[in-house]
């Protein structure tokens, strides 16, 4: 029997350990691990609360778990409960899917001033992120800005921007939504440091900008090149491009403006004693199409700052690490003999969860490409590692466990939601009886 371990239960994990059953069937045990005693990664905690359609993938996870040989292990901690080496002591492979849950920063001065907060920060805090249930965002200022130009960005200004009416069907947390719903902000400003050509937003997301019951998307035509200029990006972007360049017809007519400000590189935050203004500069695209700065600035007032620019890995004890692609040294997935990653943690956090897929069938096809035919494992698995854990007085979880997390949370939605969120740790386990 060969046993696998497969840390951090997101898209990339799932879809590692349906890989890793359909090559081996019934020869393995695959155990999920993961910090938290519920499920998901990224689903749970990233995907918008509004965005119910793509948190429906965890469907198929479930039928991932409910199969024979996959086990989810939660409310382990990797790194801390046990080690990524004695983890290859118990099991013939450890996969590596931890994510990139790590902010990354701006390297501008200011940014530590209050009311500047990291995407993952934010977003956490409104999905019910057990570390942001208490980050209290100051949202008594009118104006906020957000800094970056893909669907996180969008994802942090459209949730800014919304009535509670417009949450209806969603499942945000009640605290979030109970402090938005006296937000004071009136303008969000998104800053990107390239042009409209240069985003990473998709059409689905520009499009619900125009459908917001109280903000209306503002750009200027000036950031964009003539029309025919359009013709040769990819279908998507173009349609984006699109999307944003038809925002131009529309009237500010409502209470709230979401303003799209191109060609803007932050260079400082100000405030006296928290963030009260951006300091941009205005800048072009060079030969290579990065942006270079003109010299010319400016200023943007927000009381809010969300900073969206991308996450990294942490690093793990043990573990080769990329310093600059902040993430794992790795090869193809590879790390080291028996130690692979996938999804965010090989890549970077770049794709949607379905380019995760490909990472875990890749890792599958290598380890079953070292297997001498006819051999057999000999390592432990979830046996000695519960023995570990027991002996350090750590308790798992389970998957009935979360099933009973799950039942509590949807017996406990407000009228029109799917469920409410615990957001403390101690009450997952409190649900659970522990």
């Amino acid at each position: 029997m060969r046993h696998f371990a497969v840390v951090g239960s997101g898209p990339a994990g799932f879809y590692t350990a349906e890989a890793l059953e359909k090559a081996y069937g019934e020869k393995a045990r695959i155990d999920i691990l993961d910090r938290y005693p519920v499920p998901y990664g990224l689903i749970r905690f990233g995907v918008a609360p509004d965005h119910q359609s793509l948190k429906a993938v965890s469907k198929r996870y479930d039928k991932v778990a409910e199969s024979a040989g996959v086990d989810f292990i939660g409310n382990v901690c990797v790194g801390l409960d046990v080690s990524v080496a004695e983890l290859l002591e118990h099991y013939d492979a450890v996969i590596l899917a931890i994510g990139a849950p790590n902010d990354r920063k701006l390297g501008i001065p200011g940014e530590d001033l209050p009311g500047v907060i990291g995407s993952a920060q934010f977003v956490g805090w409104y999905n019910g992120h057990p570390d942001f249930a208490d980050l209290d965002p100051p949202l008594d200022g009118t104006h906020a800005a957000v800094i970056g130009a893909g669907n996180v960005a969008l994802d942090c200004a459209r949730i800014l921007s919304k009535t509670r009416h417009e949450f209806e069907g969603s499942d945000i947390v009640g605290h979030a939504l109970e402090a938005l719903e006296k937000s004071a902000i009136r303008t969000v400003t998104i800053l990107g440091r390239r042009g409209p050509h240069q985003i990473a937003m998709t059409p689905k997301e520009l499009g619900e900008l125009g459908h917001l019951e109280e903000s209306v998307p503002v750009v200027d035509m000036a950031d964009f090149p003539p029309v025919e200029a359009d013709a040769p990006l990819e279908p998507g972007l173009r349609k984006s491009v699109t999307l944003l360049r038809g925002f131009a017809d529309f009237e500010p007519n409502k209470a709230k403006t979401m303003v799209f400000d191109f060609f803007a590189r932050p260079v400082a935050i100000e405030g006296d004693g928290k963030a009260e203004r951006i300091i941009v500069e205005k800048t072009e695209l060079d030969e290579k199409g990065a942006a270079r700065g003109t010299g010319e600035t400016y200023e943007v007032p927000a009381t809010l700052v969300v900073t969206a620019i991308g996450y990294s890995t942490p690093p793990m004890e043990g573990v080769a690490y990329d310093e600059r692609g902040t993430k794992f040294l790795n090869e193809n997935g590879r790390i080291a003999d028996r130690l692979y990653a996938v999804g965010w943690a090989r890549r970077g956090p770049t794709g949607t969860i379905g380019t995760n897929r490909p990472d875990g069938y890749e890792v599958a096809d290598q380890h079953v490409a070292t297997i001498p035919a006819g051999s057999a494992g000999d390592r432990p698995g979830a046996e000695g590692l519960k023995r570990l854990l027991a002996e350090r007085g750590v308790m798992p979880t389970d998957y009935d466990d979360w099933r009973k997390i799950e039942q509590t949370e949807v017996a406990n939605a407000r009228a029109g939601s799917p469920r409410e969120k615990f957001v403390r740790h101690a009450e997952w386990l409190q649900a659970i009886g522990r």
